[in-house]
């Protein structure tokens, strides 16, 4: 049989061909592909709570309060923190079993096949360019506001395209080639810079907390549940959940399930604590540190949007607090408006590690697969100095500080939402597959309970994504399809997996 016509007869085995862990492996340790080891348990917890960490606690909390769950609100944020720690458990025992640059992308490559992880990886893409963009932008929005205050006004057409008048975000530009630049130098410099951003960011958030019980009136807490309210109107699939499209279910607000309306608000906050698993190869110890780094980030997490949502609507009934800056205005409300400040100091500053974390993350991605051949090879190079992967982290700083500076894209926030929730998905599948192919791999952490655990993960993740709205879905769609494309015409006739079976085939 020619090897043309085998190849052919095998075409759909190959689009799942996977990547052995020790093949994985062996790639990190090229010289020319190889990536510093300078991370830490700590600088990866450090990065997980930089990330996670943004305008979630500051925004988030009082919106879903008012809207969704009332005081309940603190519960909400441990259902989604819950659902978090199952896709948690899941991530830490492959980034502590397949310690490579990918995170999500890797660990599919490892255990499902080629085709779906380029799909995961074509999604993480899109999921922390997109993020990135949008934070920066509210990063921008945070400065102005605290340049206003001080009588400092940048021209109206600078102020970016959600301002009347404006065409270009000068300030979200500015700071992802910042941030850029900062990733090119090292990872150790980053770390070193998140984990001054984050100090400060952690200690705002618990002056907010302190400050904040000298004001809670325990009248405010009643009633902790209040009566479910069905939302009047249906909405249109653009802003209709997908579950109420397909099957005419409609989410209640407040009450019980008004709960876990509310957790599929707030599990936004959560997103990026995943990132912490795209340096698993930059890690010193991976197996030991990886999974410490992860859970550890998420359980502090919790803990404090537990505490601020308990606060929030401790300082005032939850029919009054403020959609737009929940926090800032509680304390107006009580006569403290030198809080408000603070706040607007703290989510300014701490948005800085968000995007530096999420480029961080979107470069790793990006070089894993061009290391795979996927992408283009010239994408997989270090810097002779530094170690890190600066060809992409030059390409895509630069077009997300475009893409920052011109696009007014707080439509497609959600787009990242969902692309988290799909990598759950994704990474949960692989933890079973893998344990069922290959069981004798040496596993420093292994999730609990499976399949079991990773079942429900699955399950958890399916549903958030469902009661995401269906234009949301439809766009996530589009952006598949152009993967699917790309993959196809490119990725799979240059896959380095792909041309050392040839190979062995002709050889053969």
């Amino acid at each position: 049989m020619s090897v043309d016509h085998q190849s052919r007869g095998n075409g759909n085995r190959s689009l799942f061909r996977t990547k052995s862990v020790e093949q994985s492996i062996r790639d990190t340790e090229e010289p020319e592909h190889a990536l510093r080891k300078s991370l830490s348990a700590w600088d990866l917890t450090v990065f997980g709570v930089g990330v996670v960490i943004g305008t979630g606690i500051f925004v988030l909390t009082g919106k879903v309060a008012k809207e969704n769950a009332g005081p309940a609100t603190a519960l909400a944020f441990v259902a989604a923190g819950i659902v978090c720690a199952l896709a948690a458990l899941c991530y830490a025992e492959f980034a502590s079993t397949v310690p490579v640059a990918g995170s999500a992308y890797t660990f599919a490559y490892a255990s499902i096949g080629e085709l779906p992880a380029w799909i995961i990886g074509w999604d993480l893409v899109l999921e922390f360019a997109l993020g990135t963009a949008v934070v920066a932008v509210g990063w921008s929005g945070y400065v102005r506001s605290l340049m206003d205050n001080i009588g400092w006004h940048l021209p109206a057409s600078l102020e970016g395209p959600d301002v009347p008048g404006g065409t270009f975000d000068i300030l979200a530009f500015i700071l992802v080639l910042v941030l850029t630049a900062v990733l090119v130098l090292g990872m150790k410099l980053s770390a070193r810079v998140t984990s001054v951003v984050v100090a400060i960011k952690v200690t705002v958030v618990m002056i907010v907390i302190v400050a904040g019980l000298f004001f809670v009136v325990g009248d405010n807490y009643k009633p902790f549940i209040p009566k479910a309210v069905t939302p009047e109107g249906g909405g249109g699939w653009e802003t209709a959940p997908l579950v109420q499209l397909m099957f005419g279910y409609q989410a209640t607000n407040f009450g019980l399930m008004g709960i876990f309306t509310a957790a599929s608000i707030v599990f936004f906050a959560f997103i990026g604590f995943d990132v912490v698993a795209t340096a698993a190869e930059e890690t010193k110890l991976p197996q030991r540190d990886m999974p410490r780094g992860i859970l550890g980030s998420l359980l502090i997490c919790t803990i404090l949007y537990v505490a601020v949502a308990l606060v929030v609507t401790g300082m005032q009934k939850y029919t009054e607090l403020s959609v737009t800056a929940p926090l800032a205005d509680a304390f107006k409300a009580v006569g403290h408006p030198f809080y408000a400040g603070v706040i607007s100091f703290g989510a300014a500053v701490g948005l800085t590690t968000v995007c530096l974390i999420l480029l961080l993350g979107q470069t790793r991605v990006f070089f894993a697969m061009s290391r795979d051949g996927l992408l283009p090879t010239f994408f997989s190079k270090t810097h002779p100095k530094f170690r890190t992967p600066y060809r992409p982290t030059i390409l895509l700083g630069a077009i997300i500080a475009v893409v920052a500076g011109f696009t007014s894209i707080n439509e497609l926030a959600t787009l990242v939402n969902i692309g988290t929730l799909f990598a759950f998905v994704v990474v949960a599948v692989g933890v079973i597959v893998l344990r069922r192919s290959r069981p004798d791999l040496p596993r420093a952490f292994r999730t609990p309970w499976v399949p079991v655990l990773p079942v429900i993960s699955i399950a958890a993740s399916l549903w958030l994504m469902l009661n995401l709205p269906g234009e949301t879905w439809l766009r996530f769609g589009i952006w598949m399809v152009i993967g699917m494309v790309v993959y196809f015409l490119y990725g799979r006739h240059h896959s380095r997996l792909g041309r050392e079976a040839l190979g062995r085939t002709g050889r053969s």
